[in-house]
């Protein structure tokens, strides 16, 4: 599979669809998470964003 500019965008309009469904279906849900988000301490949030970055990598790594 060749990586060009339409996987790419494909991939961002997948993530905003993604993004967008919780707050959508759940606006009060969505808000109580987002203040449990911002009483974290800065390495917490750092943390979960590592995971993130290696869980995807790792999706890409076994997708490719």
């Amino acid at each position: 599979m060749a990586l060009d500019s339409d996987v790419l965008w494909t991939a961002v309009a997948l993530m905003l669809v993604f993004e967008g469904i919780f707050p959508f279906l759940s606006p009060d849900g969505w808000r109580n998470k987002m203040a449990q988000i911002l009483a974290l301490h800065d390495g917490q949030i750092r943390f979960f964003g590592l995971v993130c970055v290696v869980a995807g990598l790792l999706m890409l790594w076994w997708l490719g």
